[in-house]
Order: C-alpha cells, then structure tokens, then sequence
C-alpha cells in the first residue's frame, strides 16, 4: 500500500514538475529566441536597404 501511495505521489510531483517548470522554460527560451530573430531580420533589412540606397 505504501509502496502504491509512493508512486502516484511521485508521479503528482513529476507532472507538477513538468507543468510547473519545464514547459514554461521552453516558452520563454523561445520567445526569447524569436524576439532576438526578429532583431536579427530588422537590422539585416536595415543594412541591406541603406546598402542599396547609399550607390
């Protein structure tokens, strides 16, 4: 019985892991990644369109 009652809390607390922490980090990895990839596109534009205006 005890043995029953250790396992479905472990498996509580895996999921409470799992939902509480992991799936969040990876949102925010990323949203953080496409945030710096948008930079990335906007400076690239940037200096093409000054490029080609500057001849």
């Amino acid at each position: 019985m005890a043995r029953t009652i250790l396992t479905v809390l472990g498996i509580l607390l895996a999921l409470w892991l799992v939902f509480g922490f992991v799936i969040p980090a990876l949102f925010a990895t990323l949203k953080f990644l496409l945030i710096i990839g948008i930079i990335a596109l906007v400076a690239v534009v940037v200096v093409t369109v000054v490029g080609k205006l500057s001849r």
